[in-house]
C-alpha cells in the first residue's frame, strides 16, 4: 500500500477542527461514502479504517486509492472525489471515530516559494505541451502514412469505380 503519493498521502499530524468535540462514529460491518464539495481532510481518532479514494490512477504502486489508516493518522481529500470507508478491526467489534473538517478549518495551505511558482511549475507545463505535440505529431504522421496510397493514386495504381472521375 502506497502512503506517499500527493492526493492519497496519510500523515501522522494531529488535525484540529469545529467538529473535534464531537467527532462521527463509524460502527463494525458498516461503509460510508463522503463526496466533499470543498478540499477536506478525515482524521481517524480511534481505531483503523479501510479507505478507497476513487481519483484517476496516478502511476505505478496504489493505484486503487486504497489507504489504511489508524488512530492519528490524515487523508486529505480533494474536492470532488469519492471517498468510501469501512472500519478495518477483524478482533475489535469498537466502532472507528474520525473527525472530517474542511481544509480551510484546518489551516491555512502552505503558498509554493517563487522558484517553485515561477520556474518547476513552467517546465511542468512546457515539458507535458511538449509531449502532446509530440504525439499530435506522431499521430498526424501515422495518418498521412495510412493515405499514402491515395496520394499516389493515378501513378501506377488502378482506381475503383468510386474513386475515379469518369466522364
Amino acid at each position: 500500500m502506497n502512503t506517499r503519493s500527493a492526493p492519497i498521502a496519510a500523515s501522522s499530524d494531529r488535525v484540529a477542527c469545529a467538529a473535534s468535540a464531537r467527532g462521527w462514529r463509524l460502527d463494525v460491518r458498516r461503509a460510508m461514502t463522503l463526496r466533499p464539495h470543498v478540499p477536506s481532510r478525515l482524521h481517524i481518532t480511534q481505531g483503523r479504517a479501510w479507505v478507497t479514494l476513487g481519483l484517476p490512477h496516478q502511476g505505478a504502486g496504489n493505484e486503487s486509492g486504497d489507504v489504511m489508516l489508524g488512530a492519528g493518522e490524515s487523508l486529505s481529500v480533494p474536492a470532488g472525489a469519492r471517498l468510501v470507508m469501512e472500519p478495518w478491526q477483524p478482533a475489535s467489534a469498537a466502532p472507528v471515530r474520525f473527525e472530517w473538517c474542511a481544509e480551510h478549518e484546518v489551516g491555512a495551505v502552505e503558498r509554493p516559494d517563487r522558484f517553485s511558482r515561477e520556474v518547476v511549475t513552467p517546465s511542468r507545463e512546457l515539458g507535458v505541451a511538449l509531449g502532446q505535440a509530440g504525439l499530435a505529431f506522431a499521430r498526424l504522421m501515422r495518418g498521412l502514412l495510412g493515405y499514402s496510397e491515395f496520394l499516389v493514386a493515378g501513378r501506377g495504381r488502378v482506381l475503383t469505380p468510386y474513386e475515379s472521375n469518369q466522364p
